[in-house]
């Protein structure tokens, strides 16, 4: 079956950064665009970042902007966000997800990782 497995979180202080990471499988990766969200405590879960099936097509929130860059290696199953200048409102449960559009809301996306907890300390 499809699994989305993120790692990379943690609990760091503000200005630092993080990589987060989100292995793949049971899936062909090249046919997902892939999409990372964000869920903070009581708040609705929302975009963060995405990127095309090959790599070339992103966008990120305006939020993030400048902090945060998305990859992927198609030869590992792999995509990444690179998070810097991490402010204590990046705090929340990041989410990856597959999707076979090229979307920045999160009803498109087929499968969805369980999350990695990202927190950011003043």
């Amino acid at each position: 079956q499809v699994q989305l497995v993120e790692s990379g979180g943690g609990l760091v202080q503000a200005g630092d950064s993080l990589r987060l990471s989100c292995a793949a499988s049971g899936l062909t990766f090249t046919n997902y665009n892939m999409g990372w969200f964000r869920q903070a405590p009581g708040k609705e879960r929302e975009f963060v970042a995405v990127i095309s099936k090959d790599g070339v097509g992103r966008s990120l929130a305006e939020s993030v902007k400048g902090r945060f860059t998305i990859s992927r290696d198609n030869a590992k199953n792999t995509v990444y966000l690179q998070m810097t200048s991490l402010k204590p409102e990046d705090t929340a449960v990041y989410y990856c997800a597959a999707g076979l559009l090229f979307s920045l809301v999160k009803r498109p996306y087929d499968y969805w990782g369980q999350g990695t907890q990202v927190t950011v300390s003043s």
